[in-house]
């Protein structure tokens, strides 16, 4: 066999040598996968000694050609730890055939109570946006061929003895399959692949296991959701996007699956709605049931949430499950009461924050000093800060101005449609020009740019407005930073820019 395999290696590379006088590397690879898969039978036959580099063209050549039996055959051979095939799947509409062909052959591997001896495969990741490197490598668009080192030589085969009925060689078990995809379920999302695929791991489930690192769920049945939630391994979970319009019964419903993504990272919620139902008591009960998880949730550093009616005057009772102190914290158009935003700025997970928005959240009846109290606990580590659509005053900002000045991380701020005259404005200027990381602000359109209570914007006032901030930028030594103004549209409620002239909404634009 050792003999067969060297003779076979030399065949191929003399082969590549002699003809690349007129023929590229990649070329030859291409060429060579094409002439093997004229002949399925042999093409599979020559897989026990097809060298480690040249599974990757000819598996991409098999999958291109629709080789269903070559490519079975090459997943039970596959001398690879991963096999990328989402990256081929990107930007294609792919076969059913070629599909099945694939997990057909982790059926084979899967039911053989013995490993194949060139077998290394643990992953199949079918995600598009992973590994988009390893194809390209191994065609030969980023090396030479002759710059993969030649494959090391097998060892011999030795036959086991048997003692009492037992191989001496204790034979290794299989450790399970991952499958890694990236799920977004919503209706009719679920296509001839997925339920394929579904199916598969259904009835493989100790050794198939499918994992999904980004999860999406849009709207789709409860039902559906837990029946595929029960096929996923959910502590591979590591960034969940929930955008449904639920009401507190079935989030609760969907509670006891959050409470088992261990490793999530990232989560995003938005648009839980209450129920005329339920009594106050369920009510509490569901809620309750649903933040308690967040104990479970100590890899999180990422939370959004939006829109939750619930969560006036239970803040607290959200952040207090919460384990770890989070880098980003988003609450938006969500209302909250005065306690809350003291909750917040007391609360141990906001000290080390990057992100942090309260955009949407109406703050005018709220006083200033919780708001300053939170910006000082952050001021070492923020970066991003979102005020937008608040309510702020300007005596609140005015209370506000030392702390912000504090934040010597912050790169980006943005307090747009909050009703500030241009004198806190200025004031503002000055607070944060010695902020040197600060690049981009984005201000409101200032109190006196408007003609009358009804919003009607005097555009020249709001370019002199724009262009007297200019210059104080440039006076003061940062003219690279960058100050736009902005305000929703009065027709469709876009937000449009002035720098120092509007960037015009198309309801502007003529037709």
């Amino acid at each position: 066999m050792e003999q067969r395999r060297m003779l076979f290696w030399g065949s191929i590379q003399s082969r590549y040598i002699s003809m690349s006088v007129w023929t590229s590397p990649r070329r030859l690879v291409e060429l060579a996968g094409q002439s093997l898969l004229k002949d399925e039978a042999l093409a599979i036959a020559a897989l026990e000694l097809l060298p480690r580099e040249l599974f990757p063209p000819l598996f991409t050549a098999a999958f291109d050609g629709r080789h269903s039996q070559t490519l079975k055959a090459m997943v039970q051979a596959w001398p690879f730890t991963c096999l990328p095939l989402g990256v081929l799947m990107k930007g294609q509409q792919l076969h059913l055939e070629t599909f099945k062909a694939v997990l057909d052959g982790l059926d084979v591997l899967l039911t053989q109570e013995v490993r194949p001896r060139r077998w290394k495969l643990e992953v199949l990741d079918l995600r598009k946006n992973s590994h988009q490197d390893f194809w390209t490598v191994w065609s030969g668009n980023r090396a030479s061929l002759y710059s993969f080192p030649e494959p090391e030589a097998a060892q011999p085969m030795r036959k086991k003895r048997k003692v009492d009925g037992l191989s001496t060689e204790a034979e290794q078990p299989f450790t399970p399959i991952e499958v890694l995809v990236d799920l977004s379920l919503k209706e009719g999302a679920c296509d001839e692949l997925f339920s394929y695929l579904m199916e598969k791991v259904k009835r493989q489930k100790n050794v198939l296991h499918l994992c999904c690192k980004k999860l999406k769920i849009f709207a789709m049945p409860m039902q559906n959701i837990k029946m595929i939630l029960k096929m996923v391994q959910l502590d591979s979970i590591e960034d969940l996007e929930v955008t449904c319009t639920w009401k507190l019964p079935t989030l609760a419903k969907f509670s006891p699956y959050l409470g088992q993504m261990i490793n999530l990272r990232r989560l995003l919620l938005s648009h839980i709605h209450a129920s005329s139902s339920i009594s106050p008591e369920k009510e509490e009960e569901y809620i309750a049931q649903f933040t308690s998880q967040f104990l479970s949730l100590q890899c999180l550093q990422a939370l959004y949430v939006d829109s939750l009616f619930f969560l006036r005057g239970r803040l607290d009772q959200l952040l207090r499950h919460v384990m770890n102190p989070l880098e980003t914290l988003s609450v938006t158009n969500c209302r909250l009461s005065e306690g809350d935003v003291i909750h917040l700025s007391q609360s141990p997970n906001v000290s080390q924050l990057s992100v942090l928005s309260l955009s949407g959240v109406m703050l005018t009846d709220v006083s200033p000093e919780p708001l300053q109290a939170l910006l000082e606990r952050a001021s070492a580590t923020l970066q991003d800060l979102d005020f937008d659509e608040c309510g702020i005053m300007d005596d609140q900002l005015l209370v506000l101005l030392p702390s912000l000045s504090h934040c010597s991380q912050l790169t980006t701020l943005s307090f747009c449609g909050n009703p500030i005259s241009i004198s806190v404005l200025e004031n503002l200027l000055h607070h944060l020009i010695g902020l040197s990381n600060l690049t981009h602000v984005l201000y409101p359109v200032p109190l006196e740019s408007y003609e009358d209570v009804h919003g009607t914007l005097h555009l020249g006032r709001l370019a002199y407005l724009h262009a007297r901030l200019r210059e104080l930028l440039c006076e003061l030594g940062r003219p690279s930073m960058v100050w736009l103004s902005a305000n929703p549209c009065p027709h469709c409620g876009d937000r449009t820019f002035y720098d120092p002239e509007p960037i015009l909404c198309p309801c502007f634009m003529p037709n």
